[in-house]
């Protein structure tokens, strides 16, 4: 009983999105332009394109699992001041984007907006950064592409893995629709990669993301431990500062 309710609430319990009416009018610090891209006949994608003074390249970033564009953007100021443009989307049913969710969706869409932004900037210019969700999504979008590097904030070695270890009882690889699986897809990036993970996360365990490192291709891949951090609490703390300065000079 419990196994069938968790395979039909599933992406009720990985996902939880704010919506945004279409009329909202997003405010932020920094210039930005707001975009609506039409990845499909079915779906329509918001996304913000942050404008820094003298940039030194773009960020593509994808977000977590929670929330909408109103405070997504506001994270991703954080690199702005950093002199960096910045590209971040809504996934489908988040914020104002619509259409019907789903893994091949997330990895369609994502593929779109790092097309798009290939029209304004070289690849050697384009960071990805993905957090918590937005890892697999990103190190997929790495793998297929050759961007300047990939940065990954709390990754899971899988949805798969996540999900064993909250539900250790059950056998999950049955179950879970969404596998996200980054294992498979960090062996075909071949740019650096940097990993970012708090000893005390909830959320993804560490341990997870130490099995993803595990298997990156190790002459290019950075793991940085943030002892005591959290699932969300990663910038709070001196260690992470300093090598995202190190990475984004």
């Amino acid at each position: 009983m419990i196994g069938t309710l968790l395979y039909f609430l599933q992406e009720k319990m990985l996902f939880h999105p704010t919506v945004l009416s279409q009329d909202f009018k997003f405010e932020f610090s920094h210039p930005f332009e707001e975009l609506y891209f039409n990845t499909d006949n079915n779906a329509v994608i918001n996304a913000l394109h942050f404008k820094a003074e003298n940039p030194k390249g773009v960020i593509l970033y994808f977000h977590g699992n929670a929330g909408d564009l109103s405070r997504w953007g506001i994270i991703t100021e954080f690199f702005v001041k950093k002199q960096y443009d910045v590209l971040v989307m809504d996934y489908r049913t988040f914020g104002k984007s619509t259409g019907k969710l789903s893994e091949a969706a997330l990895y369609n869409d994502s593929e779109y907006c790092y097309n798009y932004l290939k029209e304004y900037y070289s690849e050697n210019d384009i960071t990805i950064y993905g957090r918590s969700l937005g890892t697999g999504i990103a190190t997929y979008i790495a793998s297929k592409n050759k961007p300047k590097q990939l940065i990954l904030e709390t990754p899971y070695h899988s949805i798969t893995d996540v999900a064993k270890s909250k539900f250790p009882i059950f056998p999950v690889k049955y179950i879970v629709k969404y596998k996200l699986p980054s294992y498979q897809f960090i062996t075909q990036v071949e740019c650096p990669i940097f990993i970012f993970h708090g000893t005390n996360d909830e959320v993804i365990p560490y341990k997870s993301a130490q099995n993803l490192f595990n298997i990156a291709p190790m002459s290019q891949t950075t793991f940085t431990t943030i002892e005591g951090g959290h699932h969300g609490d990663l910038v709070s703390f001196e260690t992470y500062h300093e090598q995202i300065k190190n990475i984004l000079k």
